[in-house]
C-alpha cells in the first residue's frame, strides 16, 4: 500500500476488529497524542459529519498518514528516506550560516523560505542547492503508468508524496501504443519507455477534477527495445531505475523500510568509510548497515521474528564480516559502491528462477570481482518484517527456495573454487550449509525412525535386548541426553541472548527468553523448521523456484481452514502424518529403552515434532478456536473439496486446481528428479511388507493358504531356498496387494457409476453404494471373528495400507503421462481426493473439539497478541454478538 484509504482504516474483519482499531490498542499513548495533536477527543470528532468539510477533509488526511507511519507503506518508507535531506540541508546551513543566521537559528530559515526561495544568493536556497547536489530519492513504481491512466487511488497517493517531497523522483515503465512508421503497415504496437517525472505545482486543489495525468512532469523518457521486465520482478524494477540515480554511492531501499532523524546525520560519517582500507587490503564496494525491526510489538510472532532477526543483523553479520571475510548482502539498507557494481553487472541478477534471491548475489558478484564488503554498527535503518504464520511461512518459503537456486548456481561453485579452505567452509556454513544441515536433520528423524523401525520388524531389537553391551551402555544414554537437549533449541537461542544481553542487559535477555518459551516459541521454530527443509529440498530435487507474495499488511483476520490446508499440506501435514504412522507401528511392535528417560527424550521430541507440524498452524491463526469460526470453516472446506476444476478455475475455488497446480514442479523435473521421485515413494511397499509380515495370520501354520499349499511346500523351500514363514509372509503380501487392488477398483466403480447413474438412477445408485459398505462391514465382521484375526492385525493393516495407497499416488504423480495415456487419471484423482478428505477429518476433528472450549480461544489470543489488543478485541466480540442479536431480532420482526 501507499498510504492507507480511509475504507481500509475502518473495514472491520470477521471479528469486527478494523486495522485503526488495532492500531489505537497496539499504540494507545500515540494514539492519545494524535488525538491531542489534531484537538479531537475521540474518533467520532474525526469521522464525523458535524463538523465542516474542509476540517474534516483535512483531519481524515491526518488520520491516514497517522496510520500509514505504522504500518509498512510507502508513504513510511518516503518520510524516512527524506530524512536524509533534512539533515543535509541542517548541515549546510550550520557550515554556510553566520552568527546572525546562527543565533536566529534554523527554524527561522525555513519559516521565511518563501521569500528566500526568490533569491538566489539567500541562505535557504543555498542550503537547497547544497542538497539538491549531494542526495537524490528515486522510487521505482512499474505500474505507476497504469495506474495514472486508469486514476488508480495509488496514482493519487504517490502524486501526493511528490508534491510533499519535491526533491521526489518516480521512475516507471510507460506503454504505449503507437502507429507504425512503416507507410505499407499502418499496424498499432505497443512500445515501452523508461520514464522518470517529478511534481509540478498543480493549478487547482487536489480535490477538484482536475486529471491527474498534469500533475507530473516527465524529465527523462527513455525508449526501451521491448517489455523491461524478462526476469524476478524486483532486481528487474532495481535494473530499470539505476540509470537515473547519479552520484559515487548508491543505498537500495525496500519499501518495508523506514529511517530516523538521527541517523541520517551519520550518512556523512559511514561514506568516509569508502576511503578506508578495511582489513588493509582493498577500499570497501559494500557497507553493511544492522536494522532496527520496528514491527515486534505487532504480536508475538512478529516478536519472535524481530529477535530471530536482530541477532542476524547484528552479531550475526558482526562476525560474517569481521573475522570470516564471507559477509554478502542479505537485504537493502546497505550502501553502495556505485561506479564499481556499475561497469561488474549492477547491484541485482534477475535471471529467472535462478536469481530469485536477488540480494546475496549482489554480494557474491562483488566478492568474485575483488570487492570488499564490510558491517557497521554505530548507523541503522527501521525495517518491517512479516507479523502472521501464512505470511512468514511464505517469506521462508522463498529464501528457501533462492537457497536452493544458490546451490545449484555457477556464484556458489565459484566462490567455492576460489576461496582458501577456511574462508570457504566459513561460506558453505553462513549460506546454503544452514539449510543444508537443517535439511540434514530432518532426514536424520526419517533415517532414525525407519531404523528404529526395521531393528523392530526384523527381530534385531529383541536380540539386541538380550546383550549387556547394548542394554548398559551409558555413554550412548549419555549422548542421547545431549541430543536432546540441542533438540529442544538451546543452542539455536544462544546468539540472541547474547545479543540481548549485550544490547539490553543479561536480566532482560533471561526474561525474554523465559517469556518466549511460554509463548510457545519453540512450537513456530520448529514449525518453521519444516517449511525450510519442504522448499529447500524440492527445489534441489525438482527446481521450480518461484517468488511468493506475502504482503506486509496487519494479520488481524482469520485464516480459513481450506486455506491453511493449501498452504501446509505437502511441507507439513504429509510429512507429520508419516512420522506419526511410524510412531504409531514403532509403539506397538516393539518393547523400547528400558530406561524411561532416554524413552521419553527420544521419542517424544519426535512427538512434539509431529504435533508441532500438524497443528501449529491452527495454534498461531486468529480466533481458530471460536465455535462459529470452525463451523464457517468446515462448510468453506466442503465447498472447496467438492468444486470441480478446470480452465480459468483457481486453486482457491476448487481442489482439482490446487492439486493439478502442487505437481507443476514435476513437469520441468528432469528424468533424475523423476526418477528419485519414484524410488523415495517404494518405502511405502517395503514398510507395508514388514508390517504384513507380523501380521497373526502370517505365523499361524494352520490357515486356509497353508493347509491348500502343503504339498508343495518342500518343493518350493528345495528349489527357492525359502523357509516357511518368509513364503507365508509373500502369500500373505500377495493378498494384501489384491485387497488394495480390489479396493482401488471398488472405487472406480463408484467413480464411473456417479457419473453416469446418479442422476437417472439416484435410487438405485444409493442402494448399491448402501450394499457396498454392508459388504464391508460384514468382511470386517468376519476377519475379527477368524481365531488368528486379532484387532491389533486390524489396526495394523489400516496402518499398512493407507501409506502405500499414498505411495501409489506419488509414484502416479511422477508418472503422469503414462497415467493419462493409459486413460486412468481420473482414478488416481479420486483416490487422491479421498485421501485429502481423510486428512482433513484427522486435521479437523482436534482443532473442532478444542473450540468446544471457551478458555482455549482466550489464552490463543492472549498468547497471539497483546494484552490490550487481547482485552479490546474481547470487547469487540461481546458487542459484535450483541449487534449480530439485534440484527438478528429486526430481521424476525
Amino acid at each position: 500500500d501507499v498510504l492507507f484509504s480511509k475504507d481500509a482504516l475502518e473495514k472491520p474483519n470477521e471479528d469486527g476488529v478494523s486495522i485503526l482499531f488495532y492500531l489505537q490498542k497496539i499504540y494507545p499513548d500515540e494514539w492519545t497524542n494524535f488525538l491531542q495533536r489534531v484537538q479531537c477527543n475521540n474518533q467520532e470528532d474525526i469521522t464525523g459529519t458535524d463538523i465542516e468539510e474542509s476540517r474534516q477533509t483535512q483531519l481524515i488526511e491526518e488520520l491516514r498518514l497517522w496510520a500509514s507511519y505504522r504500518g509498512q507503506t510507502l508513504t513510511k518508507t518516503v518520510r524516512g528516506m527524506m530524512y536524509y535531506r533534512k539533515a543535509l540541508e541542517l548541515q549546510a546551513f550550520l557550515d554556510m550560516a553566520n552568527d546572525k543566521d546562527l543565533r536566529k537559528g534554523y527554524k527561522a530559515a525555513e519559516q521565511n523560505r518563501e521569500e528566500q526561495s526568490k533569491s538566489e544568493t539567500s541562505l535557504w536556497t543555498q542550503c537547497q542547492a547544497v542538497a539538491d547536489m549531494k542526495f537524490t530519492y528515486v522510487v521505482s513504481c512499474q505500474q505507476y503508468g497504469i495506474h495514472k491512466r486508469s486514476g488508480d487511488a495509488r496514482a493519487k497517493d504517490i502524486l501526493k508524496l511528490m508534491i510533499t517531497y519535491p526533491s521526489l523522483r518516480v521512475s516507471y515503465i510507460d506503454e504505449v501504443e503507437e502507429t507504425s512508421k512503416d507507410e505499407s503497415k499502418k499496424t498499432v504496437q505497443k512500445v515501452y519507455y523508461s520514464a522518470l517525472v517529478k511534481a509540478t505545482a498543480p493549478t487547482k486543489s487536489m480535490d477538484s477534477s482536475e486529471p491527474v495525468q498534469t500533475l507530473d512532469q516527465v524529465i527523462y523518457r527513455i525508449k526501451l527495445p521491448g517489455p523491461a521486465i524478462l526476469g524476478e520482478g524486483k532486481p528487474e524494477n532495481q535494473n530499470h531505475a539505476i540509470i537515473f540515480t547519479r552520484g559515487e554511492c548508491l543505498q537500495t531501499i525496500d519499501m518495508n523500510q523506514d529511517n530516523y532523524m538521527e541517523e541520517a546525520f551519520k550518512m556523512r560519517n559511514l561514506l568516509e568509510e569508502f576511503l578506508e582500507k578495511h582489513g588493509g587490503v582493498r577500499y570497501p564496494t559494500i557497507l553493511g548497515l544492522r536494522e532496527h525491526i520496528f514491527t515486534g510489538s505487532v504480536s508475538s510472532l512478529a516478536w519472535f521474528m524481530s529477535n530471530q532477526e536482530t541477532s542476524f543483523v547484528t552479531i550475526g553479520q558482526r562476525l560474517l564480516a569481521h573475522p570470516l571475510k564471507v559477509r554478502f548482502h542479505y537485504g537493502h539498507p546497505d550502501v553502495f559502491d556505485r561506479l564499481f557494481h556499475l561497469t561488474r553487472g549492477g547491484v541485482s541478477k534477475a535471471s529467472r528462477v535462478i536469481n530469485l534471491s536477488e540480494d546475496i548475489f549482489a554480494g557474491f558478484n562483488s566478492t568474485l570481482r575483488e570487492g570488499n564488503v564490510t558491517h557497521h554498527e554505530y548507523i541503522q535503518v527501521g525495517k518491517g518484517r512479516d507479523v502472521g504464520l501464512n505470511q512468514i511461512s511464505l517469506f521462508e518459503a522463498k529464501i528457501a527456495n533462492g537457497n536452493g537456486e544458490q546451490t545449484l548456481s555457477r556464484d556458489v561453485y565459484r566462490l567455492g573454487h576460489r576461496f582458501d579452505f577456511f574462508r570457504m567452509f566459513s561460506c558453505y556454513f553462513t549460506t546454503v550449509g544452514f539449510y543444508f544441515s537443517t535439511l540434514l536433520t530432518v532426514l536424520t528423524v526419517y533415517v532414525f525412525l525407519y531404523g528404529r523401525l526395521y531393528l523392530v520388524l526384523s527381530g534385531l531389537e529383541e536380540g539386541l535386548k538380550t546383550q549387556p553391551a547394548i542394554r548398559d551402555n551409558k555413554p550412548l544414554q549419555a549422548a542421547l541426553y545431549s541430543q536432546s537437549f540441542v533438540q529442544i533449541g538451546f543452542l539455536m537461542a544462544l546468539p540472541m541472548m547474547m545479543e540481548i544481553g549485550l544490547e539490553r542487559g543479561f536480566r532482560k535477555a533471561l526474561s525474554d527468553f523465559i517469556l518466549m518459551q511460554l509463548q510457545l516459541a519453540p512450537v513456530f521454530f520448529t514449525f518453521s523448521l519444516g517449511t525450510k527443509t519442504h522448499y529447500y529440498g524440492r527445489t534441489l530435487l525438482h527446481g521450480g523456484a518461484e517468488y511468493r507474495g506475502t504482503g506486509r499488511g496487519f494479520v488481524v483476520f482469520h485464516a480459513k481452514f481450506a486455506e491453511n490446508y493449501r498452504l501446509y499440506s505437502r511441507s507439513h501435514f504429509v510429512k507429520g502424518l508419516e512420522l506419526m504412522i511410524l510412531l504409531l507401528v514403532y509403539q506397538i511392535l516393539s518393547n523400547t529403552y528400558n530406561g524411561v528417560v532416554a524413552y521419553i527424550l527420544i521419542t517424544v521430541s519426535i512427538w512434539i515434532m509431529v504435533g508441532t507440524w500438524l497443528f501449529a498452524p491452527f495454534l498461531f491463526n486468529p480466533s481458530g478456536f471460536e465455535w462459529q469460526k470452525i463451523v464457517d470453516d468446515w462448510t468453506d472446506w466442503n465447498k472447496w473439496i467438492s468444486n470441480r476444476g478446470g480452465i480459468g478455475v483457481p486453486p482457491e475455488k476448487s481442489w482439482e486446481s490446487w492439486w493439478e497446480k502442487e505437481q507443476e514442479h514435476l513437469r520441468y523435473s528432469g528424468k533424475r528428479g523423476i526418477i528419485v521421485e519414484i524410488i523415495l515413494a517404494l518405502r511405502f511397499f517395503i514398510y507395508q511388507y514388514g508390517l504384513v509380515y507380523h501380521l497373526t495370520l502370517t505365523k499361524n501354520n494352520q490357515s486356509f493358504l497353508v493347509l491348500s499349499l502343503h504339498p508343495f511346500i518342500p518343493i518350493l523351500s528345495k528349489h527357492l531356498k525359502y523357509n516357511l514363514n518368509v513364503y507365508l509372509c509373500l502369500q500373505v503380501y500377495g493378498v494384501s496387494w489384491l485387497v488394495i487392488i480390489f479396493i482401488l477398483l471398488v472405487m472406480k466403480a463408484i467413480s464411473v457409476g456417479r457419473r453416469r447413474f446418479s442422476a437417472n438412477y439416484q435410487l438405485l445408485f444409493r442402494l448399491i453404494k448402501g450394499l457396498i459398505f454392508l459388504s464391508f462391514v460384514t468382511i470386517f465382521i468376519t476377519m475379527l471373528a477368524l481365531p488368528h484375526m486379532t484387532f491389533k492385525d486390524i489396526i495394523l493393516c489400516v496402518l499398512a495400507f493407507m501409506p502405500t495407497g499414498w505411495g501409489l499416488l506419488l509414484i502416479a504423480q511422477a508418472s503422469k503421462p503414462l497415467i493419462q495415456h493409459a486413460g486412468i487419471w481420473g482414478s488416481v484423482r479420486t483416490l487422491a481426493c479421498g485421501y485429502e478428505i481423510v486428512m482433513g477429518l484427522l486435521l479437523f476433528t482436534p482443532v473442532a473439539f478444542l473450540a468446544w472450549f471457551p478458555f482455549v480461544s482466550e489464552f490463543q489470543t492472549r498468547m497471539l497478541f497483546n494484552q490490550a489488543f487481547s482485552r479490546g478485541l474481547q470487547i469487540s466480540r461481546i458487542l459484535g454478538g450483541g449487534q449480530k442479536k439485534d440484527k438478528s431480532s429486526k430481521t424476525k420482526e
